[in-house]
């Protein structure tokens, strides 16, 4: 956090809950980062001709895809040349992950939202609002909005950072996010201001529209999907950003003071 990262002087290319390997649970720390990938190599097999000098090359990051043999978990991996593209969100505690998953009963899923949606798929999505509105979506479920930037319908989105903001005039305390599974239907990109199904994608037989992120529609920048048929939404779990923020920190201290007692 005070010095930012600096390069890795070798490894595979030169899986984050797991490392460092050789440390127990409690001493890990996952760090949550932002990264300007640049140019993209792919390197999927071992003797690959630019395993170690992708760089030189011009390529700015070197990508193992899942799967293809050389990552013994078989996830994928990244490796970036330049720490100038990483910048660091937050802090993950692997141990106090286990704990929650253990008190609530289901696992934390972080989803990207930057792919696109497939018809007839169904899909985690997140709905940020007030602990009042909650209870009631809870109670008789989802409503459609009357109106919008989509028109009528329910407005979610596949990015969990995107929902944890609203409503934007609440502080975070006041704030729930309810984690929904959809079936969306068939699905219209509307990737402009004055599309022509902006507000009529239903008519033409779409079931869900998709703003994808950096088109210009969100001022964030961040995805956003609108469900016409509340039916198609089914409530999960409920997300408390204000506990997700103190929490960890507690557990956290805590564990200091443990190790400080001992």
């Amino acid at each position: 956090m005070a010095c930012g990262f600096q390069p890795s002087p070798n490894g595979m290319l030169s899986k984050a809950c797991r490392y460092p390997l050789d440390l127990p649970e409690h001493e890990r720390v996952v760090i949550r980062v932002k990264v300007n990938v640049g140019r993209v190599k792919k390197i999927d097999y071992q003797g690959h001709p630019m395993q170690k000098t992708w760089h030189a090359h011009g390529y700015d990051t070197a990508w193992c895809p899942p799967n293809c043999g050389m990552v013994s978990s078989g996830l994928e991996e990244d490796c970036v040349w330049d720490p100038c593209r990483v910048q660091i969100i937050d802090f993950i505690y692997p141990q106090f992950v286990r704990v929650y998953k253990m008190w609530n009963g289901n696992s934390l899923t972080f989803l990207q939202g930057d792919s696109n949606p497939v018809s007839g798929q169904v899909y985690t999505m997140y709905h940020g609002t007030s602990l009042e509105a909650a209870k009631r979506i809870r109670t008789s479920g989802f409503h459609q909005s009357v109106d919008g930037m989509l028109g009528r319908g329910v407005y979610l989105s596949r990015d969990l950072e995107k929902a944890r903001r609203y409503p934007l005039n609440l502080q975070a305390y006041q704030r729930v996010v309810l984690k929904v599974k959809v079936n969306v239907g068939r699905v219209k990109k509307i990737d402009c201001q004055g599309h022509p199904l902006q507000n009529t994608w239903h008519d033409h037989g779409y079931d869900t529209a998709w703003c994808p992120p950096n088109c210009g529609m969100v001022p964030s920048g961040l995805e956003e999907d609108c469900v016409w048929d509340p039916q198609r939404i089914q409530i999960i779990e409920m997300i408390y950003p204000f506990l997700e923020f103190f929490l960890p920190l507690l557990f956290f201290l805590l564990l200091i003071l443990i190790e400080i007692l001992t």
